[in-house]
């Protein structure tokens, strides 16, 4: 057994003791968890260290790395019993990020393949994140068969979570990959699912699919892959088929369109790095307000907004985000192979893959791509009429340009391409919110 995964049995083996909290209370908890802070501090040599020593801990001689794994699941606990923050929630977050971790250590010590090893952690992960909350409701005597589907998502959602994340961070700080899946899950739980609890299994098996699949067909990094997974998964279970219908079009048609004429692209020198592959960073500047509007639509139907707040606007926040990035990503991507772009500020002519660079043809293929949302959520959802659809396709047109603006203007000095894209798209979601507003209250 590698030093890693004897490192990683010891740190499942502290995270199991956060059974002790359903078991015999809170104090009985904070005591063993005291001591084990305690215990930390004071090994500063010998056997025990170099057992539990990650390598940065040997300059400063100390076991910074159980310290602060230590303070994070403090941290988590004390938000658990003096918050809504449920003691189901508090352990499996904790068992998730320890068994995953011992599953990771053990399956990179025999397999040289990343997709299979960060499979291997959202698998036990998962199953060590339902065992936490199935135990800790079983306790306390709660009947587990109608909460399944429910604590099976959510024990999925931190797994990815997890995954992306320390696919993103170092090894060292899953601190932070405990106290976010934590916060996560808390989230999750007080929101009110859109689907069927049983219809949530086939939702994590759809989304799994799907990230596979881009992956295998290079639209995706991994750290993409599972971003698209966990994006996907909460949006199905908090909006439904049709959200995520919106949701896929953008990154099926934004993959391909990533794909048309590349090596055009690659000539002209304003290719996608990675062959095209789309990493965290894009996925989520893309989708993050999109995000954001399904939670909120889940919160408002939950009732946890402002019962004034119609959760037809998240609705439409939700569809003007997402045209936005269609917009965005065919006026970038089918533009950028005609070699006379000018700049939206000036018209002036500049080199391909110029900030702020726009083509007419680009803007054509952006107001198509609007188009296509706007037609699909014409379809799905009763709340958009034809007027409607009109909205979000002015939404997704006023999007677009604000990117170009954005990048004639402050890309490359102050916003970095990411940030451009999330304002970008959080134009297009409040002009979508605002003007449906408007005819609204006109009407």
């Amino acid at each position: 057994m590698t030093t890693p995964v004897r490192r990683a049995v010891v740190f499942a083996a502290l995270c199991t003791l956060s059974l002790a909290v359903p078991l015999f209370g809170p104090t009985v908890g904070a005591v063993l968890a005291g001591a084990t802070l305690l215990g930390a501090f004071a090994v500063t040599d010998g056997p025990l260290f170099d057992l539990l020593a990650y390598p940065g801990d040997y300059e400063d001689g100390r076991l910074y790395g159980l310290i602060t794994f230590v303070l994070a699941g403090i941290a988590l606990g004390l938000v658990a019993v003096s918050t809504s923050m449920s003691i189901a929630v508090f352990v499996g977050t904790v068992l998730l990020v320890g068994y995953g971790n011992v599953a990771e250590q053990f399956a990179r010590s025999r397999i040289d393949h990343e997709v299979a090893v960060v499979t291997v952690f959202c698998l036990v992960a998962t199953a060590a994140g339902i065992a936490g909350q199935a135990g800790t409701l079983a306790i306390a005597g709660v009947d587990l068969a109608p909460l399944v589907p429910s604590i099976v998502f959510l024990a999925a959602s931190g797994a990815l979570l997890a995954a992306l994340l320390r696919d993103v961070l170092l090894l060292y700080d899953d601190p932070v990959v405990m106290l976010s899946v934590g916060f996560l899950l808390w989230l999750l739980a007080e929101l009110e699912p859109a689907i069927g609890q049983f219809e949530i299994v086939g939702a994590l098996a759809v989304t799994i699919a799907l990230g596979y699949a881009s992956y295998a067909l290079d639209t995706a990094s991994i750290a993409g892959m599972l971003t698209g997974v966990l994006l996907g998964l909460v949006t199905i279970v908090l909006g439904g088929y049709g959200w995520f219908v919106v949701l896929i079009a953008f990154f099926a048609l934004g993959g391909l369109s990533t794909k048309f004429r590349y090596d055009r692209k690659e000539d002209l020198g304003v290719a996608e790095d990675n062959n095209g592959a789309r990493g965290t960073g894009n996925v989520l500047g893309n989708a993050a307000v999109a995000l954001a509007a399904v939670l909120g639509y889940a919160a408002s139907s939950a009732g946890l907004l402002p019962a004034s707040l119609d959760p037809a606007l998240f609705l439409f926040a939700f569809a003007g985000s997402v045209a936005t990035a269609m917009s965005d990503t065919l006026s970038s991507e089918i533009g950028s192979v005609f070699e006379k772009p000018r700049l939206i500020t000036t018209l002036e002519p500049v080199e391909p893959g110029t900030d702020g660079g726009v083509t007419w043809q680009g803007e054509i293929a952006g107001l198509a791509g609007a188009a296509i949302v706007a037609a699909i959520s014409y379809v799905l959802f009763p709340e958009v009429d034809a007027v409607g659809a009109g909205v979000i396709v002015a939404a997704g047109f006023v999007g677009m340009t604000v990117d170009s603006l954005l990048g004639a203007t402050l890309e490359g000095s102050v916003l970095g391409n990411q940030g451009v894209n999330f304002l970008a798209t959080l134009s297009g979601a409040l002009v979508c919110a605002l003007l449906v507003l408007s005819f609204a209250v006109l009407g």
